[in-house]
């Protein structure tokens, strides 16, 4: 069924890159399956490397991935339980990468470094705002377009001023621009950089390589260099303290060194839990 005014072939592509957005974006998905990046664990083990988590927390979020087929559930006996990544949950994990990458260049940075994880976070954050990826698809369609046009493909059947709101937020994000009042809206350059976000997102809800991304009919053009060189990354502790710590101490205010890490530590199995740093989630850089 239509969901858009857009044609047939990209409303279902627009379809599935939602679906999966929704799948990795609520909080934690990202660092479980990334924790999950190995040889199947009992859940023991599972929550020793999440230790910010309750386990009430754990096991619902673990239950959604597993319904969402990125995550399984094998029961070798009534004590001895383990979970592990599908091979679809693995097809994911290069999709991280080129978030991260993106998040790096077009988000605006706190004064105190993110790890990529978190930048993986905020940007499917944007993402995953009411309307977002549909109003980002269709102006990279068309170009520019006008309220009352995007309306049409975003929200058929709905009063069309009802657009506003998100056009407004993906303004505030960073993500869309305008000259004013009453003319055109168009894709910022952050915006535009999406492209390689969405077309690894797309190859992967198709089941096709995540490195074929360049190819995408509306997206595709030359493969970023998160996918075809090393890239250093800023690792610093997660900005979400664990519950059950007591508070930390205030955060220097000389420059943090940077130490660099490469793609696969991405994925590594711990993750550092230390003070909140300022949220990166005042939208892309203009």
């Amino acid at each position: 069924m239509s969901t858009t005014g857009l044609p047939p072939a990209a409303d279902a592509d627009l379809a599935r890159v939602t679906e999966a957005l929704h799948m990795i974006t609520p909080r934690w998905n990202v660092r479980i399956l990334l924790a999950l990046n190995e040889p199947p664990q009992r859940y023991t083990q599972i929550a020793d490397k999440l230790p910010y988590l309750h386990s009430g927390q754990l096991h619902p979020k673990i239950r959604s991935l597993c319904d969402a087929g990125l995550v399984e559930r094998t029961e070798h006996s009534t004590r001895h339980v383990t979970y592990g990544l599908t091979r679809r949950g693995r097809q994911l994990l290069p999709v991280l990468p080129v978030i991260a990458a993106w998040a790096e260049e077009y988000l605006e940075q706190p004064e105190q470094p993110l790890s990529a994880i978190e930048q993986v976070e905020d940007c499917l954050t944007l993402l995953t705002r009411r309307q977002a990826v549909a109003i980002l698809w269709v102006l990279k369609a068309r170009q520019e377009a006008s309220a009352r046009v995007l309306a049409g493909f975003v929200m058929p059947g709905s009063y069309w001023t009802s657009i506003y709101p998100p056009l407004r937020q993906l303004i505030d994000d960073g993500l869309v621009v305008t000259a004013g009042s009453g003319q055109p809206y168009r894709l910022s350059p952050g915006g535009d950089g999406l492209g390689h976000v969405f077309g690894a997102l797309s190859m992967w809800a198709a089941g096709r390589p995540v490195d074929h991304a360049a190819r995408h009919p509306l997206w595709g053009r030359t493969e970023p260099s998160a996918m075809t060189a090393p890239r250093t990354w800023v690792s610093h502790p997660s900005r979400l303290p664990d519950p059950t710590a007591p508070p930390a101490p205030a955060v220097q205010t000389q420059p943090a060194r940077r130490p660099a890490w490469q793609h696969g530590d991405l994925f590594s199995h711990a993750i550092p839990v230390g003070p909140k740093a300022a949220p990166a989630m005042g939208g892309a850089r203009r």
